[in-house]
């Protein structure tokens, strides 16, 4: 098998989840939708002091992304497995877990990438200083890409499952925390200028860690949930 081979079957189905992605693009605006209202309407919720708002500000936009990722999981696998696609794609000649890695990068590519794009509009909402938006940019553009490899793991473990939601809520957000605590406390740390190095490198070593392992697990726990 030659690494050309491996490199189309990859684009071809990185190709083909994006376009199917843009079909449905009700589905497609609703986590973009979701994570604005959210962050939008939170300020309303706790009054107009601005130093509040900035004090949660960063909070405010990572649970908002956070819980707009986990809104969008379960179509990760879904359709595949609902209309028998699953299984051959499960038989290919190719490495499952390179395979599986294209089919989260289209998932981030249609989710986290549109929060990373809209959230310098909602941090200036939040009144977090312009000085600390390129550290809030910076955690999304590290932290997004691992909420959707650590989500594909739950996502597999619960495809076969009519009803997964709750399990998936239970299995993904607790391996969230370290994502939203780091991230969050980068942000905060820029507002008051002091240098962020150690939490972008912690998050940095969370991508790395989790685009070497969650492919394969991924792979493995597809292969649980279709035996």
């Amino acid at each position: 098998m030659s690494t050309l081979s491996l490199s189309s079957a990859f684009s071809l189905l990185l190709k083909r989840d994006l376009v199917l992605a843009y079909r449905r693009r009700a589905e497609l605006a609703n986590p973009m939708l979701f994570f604005i209202l959210v962050t939008a309407m939170f300020p309303l919720g706790i009054g107009n002091d601005p130093k509040l708002i900035e004090a949660v500000g960063p909070g405010v936009i990572w649970v908002a992304a956070l819980l707009a990722a986990l809104l969008s999981l379960d179509s990760m696998f879904r359709s595949d497995y609902d209309d028998g696609s699953l299984e051959q794609f499960m038989l290919s000649a190719h490495p499952v877990s390179i395979l599986v890695l294209a089919k989260i990068l289209a998932h981030w590519l249609v989710t986290g990438l549109p929060l990373f794009i809209i959230a310098p509009l909602l941090a200036v909402l939040l009144h977090i200083p312009s000085s600390a938006v390129p550290t809030l940019m910076l955690t999304l553009l590290l932290g997004t890409p691992v909420l959707s490899l650590i989500g594909s793991v739950g996502v597999a473990l619960t495809v076969g499952l009519r009803r997964g939601g709750m399990i998936l809520s239970l299995l993904v957000l607790p391996l969230y925390v370290p994502v939203l605590i780091f991230a969050t406390d980068a942000v905060k740390t820029a507002i008051v200028g002091i240098p962020t190095t150690a939490q972008l490198s912690i998050l940095s070593a969370m991508l790395v860690g989790s685009l070497v392992l969650a492919p394969m697990a991924t792979a493995a726990s597809l292969r649980i949930s279709l035996s």
